[in-house]
């Protein structure tokens, strides 16, 4: 079950992941964007600290080089979330359609041609989403998506540490993020 609260909590951190799986901009990666996004302590820092060491070693044309090999030319390690699970089955259309009205119901629409799966986007949405005042069908919601979420970066996760590509430890970092909303059940004796 999702800790709206502590959801509430990473919406800065979540900015952060939007920007960093989008296309690079150099401004995304000026020290300022690091020192706003996280603060030692957190679940997700080491893997970030990681992402961020390396990511710094690189020239920005070869950052944009590599986002581009990796994103948009290789199956494996695609940000529409839904593609691993689905590729092009109907299952797939239901569930996009699903996420859109999500983004609706809190007042985000989705403009130009991005599909609702798309991980920046999904990360922009939980950075801006106003739940507050809406807990239930936002705990319904967002149940869906961060499931959606979860199951992907999985997958992408494991291509990435198979290319060795550095967006292995940003995904790490969002899946840590993802660990820190979530109610964590009682053990029983």
């Amino acid at each position: 079950m999702i800790d709206l609260e502590k959801l509430h909590e990473q919406q800065a951190l979540f900015a952060f992941y939007a920007r960093q799986l989008s296309y690079p901009e150099k401004i995304d990666y000026h020290p300022s964007v690091w020192a706003e996004a996280l603060i030692a302590g957190h679940p997700a820092y080491p893997a970030l600290q990681q992402y961020w060491e390396a990511m710094q070693t690189y020239s920005m044309e070869q950052i944009e080089e590599m986002y581009v090999q990796t994103f948009d030319f290789q199956k494996k390690t695609t940000l529409y979330m839904t593609y691993y699970k689905y590729e092009d089955s109907r299952e797939r259309g239901s569930l996009l359609v699903r996420l859109k009205e999500a983004y609706e119901l809190f007042g985000l629409e989705i403009e130009g041609t991005e599909l609702s799966d798309y991980l920046p986007l999904m990360c922009e949405f939980l950075s801006a989403a106003d739940w507050r005042g809406h807990e239930q069908e936002a705990a319904n919601i967002l149940g869906v998506m961060l499931a959606v979420m979860e199951d992907g970066t999985y997958r992408l996760q494991q291509a990435l540490k198979e290319a060795a590509s550095p967006y292995f430890h940003l995904i790490n970092g969002l899946r840590d993020t993802f660990k820190a909303c979530v109610i964590q059940e009682a053990q029983g004796t």
